[in-house]
């Protein structure tokens, strides 16, 4: 007998006192938690997003929309990034004219190569306050999963208040579960190995959130 008959036999035996018309487990299961803890305005939302994102360890700034590009090409130029990676959708204002030489996100482009690329700019499909969580879920403006896995600085524009919602529950209200979704909770880290916090394991070291208002 393989591994794989042993397991489902052990699963037919568990199941067999369960009557043929037992409600749904969908059905069965109430539904009815919070879908926010607390009762908090737009503003005091964004706060917690921020607060949490700094615990997470991820680096947070905050601009009006028309100072977003001034602010990218500073925190471009404090990392001494020569080549920045642009998803195919990235709004054309945000990255000023002069400044280090874009990468363009194409399907042919190997990890070899997109090891090679300093930083990268994203956009976001929401942001979690309580969590202190970015989900991207690859619409144009953020690209396929692996660019944001791949390059060692990450950059990623949430617009608030708009894009900034108070719990998971909410976020997946306005997620399609078909995207590629990937969840960000600070710079790519494990303690797998002696409890020791290592960054940048699967992922990049280095996370920037711009929080830009003003949209």
């Amino acid at each position: 007998m393989s591994g794989r008959e042993r397991i489902l036999g052990r699963v037919r035996r568990a199941l067999a006192d369960v009557p043929a018309d037992e409600r749904p487990y969908e059905e069965a299961v109430a539904r009815a938690y919070l879908r926010e803890h607390g009762d908090r305005t737009a503003g005091q939302t964004v706060e917690l997003l921020a607060e949490n994102l700094a615990d997470y360890r991820a680096v947070v700034h905050r601009t009006e929309a028309g100072g977003l590009p001034e602010l990218l090409a500073r925190l471009l130029a404090a990392r001494g990034s020569e080549r920045v990676l642009v998803p195919p959708g990235l709004p054309p204002g945000w990255l000023a004219t002069a400044g280090p030489t874009r990468v363009h996100d194409r399907a042919a482009s190997t990890a070899r190569e997109l090891d090679r690329v300093d930083s990268v700019v994203t956009g976001c499909a929401v942001a979690i306050a309580e969590t202190g969580t970015l989900v991207l879920d690859g619409s144009p403006d953020q690209g396929r999963r692996r660019i944001t896995l791949i390059p060692d600085h990450h950059i990623c524009v949430v617009r608030v208040p708009d894009q900034v919602v108070a719990s998971v529950p909410q976020a997946l209200g306005r997620l399609d579960p078909a995207r590629p979704l990937t969840w960000i909770s600070g710079p790519s880290a494990t303690s797998d190995i002696e409890l020791d916090r290592v960054e940048g394991v699967h992922g990049p070291r280095t996370l920037e959130v711009v929080l830009m208002s003003g949209t």
